[in-house]
C-alpha cells in the first residue's frame, strides 16, 4: 500500500473521531493566528492550518471561532509545539509533533505509548536525519484526472517530483514551493486528499511479525487520539 492508500485508510478511522479532528486544528489555527495574524493572505500558517482542517470537512463556522480565538490571545491558553522522536516495535522510526500547554504531561503520555507498545521514546535527532520535509499534495484517481494534465500542470508550477500510486498521485515539493504550487493546482480545479509540509520518510521499515504489526497500528491509534498530537511521521512499510 502506498501513501496515498495510508491516507485514506486513515481518514477512514478518524471518521469516527471527527469531533477530536476538530479540536486540534481548532488549536492550530488558533496558535497561528496567534503568533502571525488573523489574516490568512498574510500569514502562511494560518493558511496551511486552514487548508487541512477544511480537508477533513471542518465547518467555517469553527474555523473562524478558531482564528477569533487566537487573534485574542488564546483566552489565556499559551500552546507551543513539541517534537518527539522514538521507534516503534521491530525499528520503525517514528516522529510526533504536538501542540501543548503542558509539556510534562504530553512526554509523559507519548512515552506511556511507546513503552506499551513495543517501542520506545528517543532523543531528540534519533531518527529525524531519516526524514525530509517536504511539501505533499495527494489527489485521488478519478475518471475526471487525467494523469498528464495533472503532471504537466504540477511540474510547471514548481513542483519537485511526481509519483503515480495505484489510488492516485502524489506530488512532491520543496518547503519554499509548496504554496505556489498547492495554489496552482486549486485554481486549476483540482480536489486534494491532503496538502501539507510533511516529514516523508527516505526509507521503509517492514514488519513480518504479526505482533508487531498489532503493536504498530495501536502505537499510531494512541498517539493520534491525544488531544495534544496534531502529527505522527513513521517509515513504516505497511
Amino acid at each position: 500500500m502506498g501513501r496515498i492508500g495510508n491516507i485514506i485508510n486513515r481518514k477512514g478511522k478518524q471518521d469516527a473521531q471527527r469531533a477530536k479532528i476538530f479540536t486540534k486544528h481548532a488549536r492550530a489555527i488558533a496558535v497561528a493566528a496567534k503568533e502571525g495574524g488573523e489574516d490568512p493572505e498574510y500569514n502562511a500558517a494560518l493558511k496551511a492550518a486552514i487548508d487541512k482542517a477544511k480537508a477533513d470537512n471542518m465547518p467555517n463556522d469553527n474555523i473562524d471561532r478558531a482564528i477569533k480565538k487566537g487573534a485574542g490571545a488564546g483566552a489565556g491558553e499559551d500552546y507551543e509545539n513539541s517534537v518527539y522522536e522514538g521507534y516503534g516495535p521491530g525499528g520503525v522510526a517514528v516522529i510526533v509533533d504536538a501542540l501543548t500547554d503542558n509539556k510534562n504531561r504530553t512526554a509523559g503520555n507519548i512515552r506511556y505509548y511507546f513503552d506499551k507498545n513495543g517501542g520506545n521514546l528517543g532523543t531528540t535527532g534519533c531518527v529525524s536525519f531519516m526524514f525530509d520535509r517536504k511539501g505533499q499534495i495527494l489527489i485521488a484517481k478519478s475518471d475526471d484526472v487525467s494523469e498528464d494534465e495533472i503532471m504537466e500542470a504540477a511540474l510547471e508550477a514548481g513542483a519537485e517530483d511526481f509519483v503515480t500510486e495505484e489510488e492516485g498521485f502524489e506530488i512532491l515539493t520543496t518547503v519554499e514551493d509548496f504554496s505556489a504550487v498547492r495554489d496552482a493546482l486549486k485554481e486549476a480545479g483540482y480536489e486534494f486528499l491532503s496538502a501539507d509540509i510533511k516529514m516523508l520518510p527516505q526509507t521503509m521499515t517492514a514488519l513480518d511479525d504479526e505482533a508487531q504489526h498489532k503493536q504498530m497500528e495501536k502505537l499510531i491509534d494512541m498517539l493520534e487520539e491525544d488531544d495534544d498530537v496534531q502529527d505522527v511521521y513513521h517509515n513504516w512499510d505497511v
